[in-house]
């Protein structure tokens, strides 16, 4: 049970900023700012700090200490658990396989854009529906999302350390560089509208002020809620990526001290995005534009890079790069974590692991993309919403089955083998377990609550109860 694997993270700096890369994503980029914005603004990002450091802290060193512990990722990681759990394993096994399906796919939209802005043509991407117009393209979205797969691919053919480690050490600083740059100059933006002024520092203000007007039971609950799937998109957890990545970790790097720099990196990422895009859309479309929702990305900020002028051009460059090295080391992870499964259930080496992969997940990319186009269609899901292919590949996935998975995780961890299981492995060398009490209390009581009431919401029974 204890066997290591061969490859592996070369030290902490390694582990945390791959672990980070996998955390940083599309959801701290996309999500988190529309979702700031939806909810309230600093009440929303009020909630997700204190679940950060609450349920995010839980959720994360119990997945990365089972990997480290076992030496196995994540169908074999609760093998050694118990055998009875293996199907656990299997289900969290599954997550990744659905999620790489389509995450190449938005990769793919991403690497668009930022060609758009990196030959000039901002006026073509602020255009009305040009965003729908390419992704029912039969042809251009499949070039990209296919491209993308192969730079992934590209990527963890070479390994932990020579592929991942030395990729994501390149390219985390340069994301949080490019990020901070955007930030501060969104905050020198201005704009007039007859008698009325924006300014990037009052969109800054509603960004971060909490928005307490109107605030019901129900309006709280489901902030609460959005903060909650927030997390579990944002910091990879319950899809066996950081059990994965924690196989590959070394006795003697601090769990507690990485999990805490984890935490600390992918926050600060998410609430540095919302500080660069929220004020941006006020600016130049007042809080009607702060609504865009899920269209924000690559709706509403191409219209206001296009309003810039000609920075726009350079910004908007500047971001879509910064978002497709952010989906880039996601996507990474993501394959990883089914490349290791895969080389433990079948004994195949990386190599010819990751080139069947490739070829398996492209044609899959091509197909989910067409599914906006030549495979249209329109499924009414159980959380209350219709979806076509992407759609309900990532309802399975995020909001069905990663509940149900931290669900079942939970009593494994906090009943049945105990948390001292896990605290073990985080003191291992006499490392300090900060917020152990808090842990154990966390996992037997309330992740389980929690976690049952999400899945619950997630199959829309809460709704027919309500």
């Amino acid at each position: 049970m204890e066997k290591k694997k061969l490859s592996g993270f070369s030290g902490q700096i390694g582990f945390v900023l791959a672990a980070a890369g996998s955390a940083v994503g599309i959801g701290n980029l996309w999500r988190f700012p529309y979702l700031a914005a939806k909810d309230g603004g600093g009440l929303f990002i009020l909630i997700y700090l204190i679940l950060v450091l609450i349920f995010g802290f839980t959720l994360l060193i119990t997945d990365i200490a089972i990997g480290r512990k076992t030496g196995k990722s994540a169908i074999y990681a609760y093998q050694s658990i118990s055998r009875k759990w293996k199907p656990l394993g299997i289900l969290t096994f599954l997550v990744p396989v659905l999620i790489m399906c389509y995450y190449a796919v938005i990769g793919g939209w991403v690497s668009k854009y930022m060609t758009i802005y990196l030959t000039g043509a901002s006026a073509k991407a602020a255009a009305d529906h040009y965003f729908t117009s390419f992704i029912t393209s039969s042809y251009s979205p499949v070039f990209f999302a296919v491209l993308f797969m192969l730079v992934t691919a590209l990527i963890v053919y070479f390994g932990v350390q020579n592929g991942i480690e030395k990729v994501s050490k390149m390219m985390m600083p340069l994301m949080l560089f490019i990020i901070v740059g955007i930030t501060i100059y969104t905050m020198t933006l201005k704009q007039t509208e007859g008698t009325v002024t924006r300014t990037g520092l009052q969109g800054l203000m509603i960004y971060l002020t909490p928005q307490f007007k109107g605030l019901t039971l129900g309006r709280f609950l489901q902030i609460l809620l959005d903060a909650m799937s927030q997390l579990f998109f944002s910091l990879s957890v319950s899809m066996g990526i950081m059990i994965t990545y924690g196989s590959y970790v070394n006795k003697d790097v601090n769990l507690s001290k990485s999990v805490r720099q984890i935490e600390i990196f992918d926050t600060s990422i998410a609430l540095l995005a919302g500080a660069m895009i929220v004020p941006a859309i006020y600016v130049f479309s007042g809080l009607a534009g702060m609504n865009a929702g899920p269209a924000l990305m690559f709706v509403s900020l191409p219209k206001v890079f296009y309003a810039m002028g000609s920075i726009g051009y350079l910004i908007g460059f500047a971001f879509f790069f910064m978002t497709a090295l952010a989906t880039l080391t996601s996507c990474i992870s993501v394959l990883e974590s089914i490349t290791a499964n895969c080389m433990e259930l079948f004994h195949i080496s990386r190599k010819k692991i990751t080139i069947i992969l490739t070829f398996i997940y492209s044609l899959i990319s091509a197909i989910v993309v067409l599914g906006y186009s030549i495979f249209y269609f329109k499924l009414p899901l159980p959380n209350g919403t219709t979806g076509q292919i992407l759609d309900c590949i990532d309802y399975l996935s995020n909001s069905f089955m990663m509940p149900f998975i931290s669900l079942l995780s939970c009593i494994l961890i906090g009943w049945i083998v105990g948390p001292q299981w896990i605290a073990d492995e985080v003191e291992t060398n006499n490392y300090y377990f900060s917020r152990k009490r808090m842990y154990f209390f966390v996992i037997k009581y309330i992740m389980p609550v929690i976690m049952m009431i999400l899945f619950l919401q997630s199959t829309g029974i809460l709704n027919i109860l309500a």
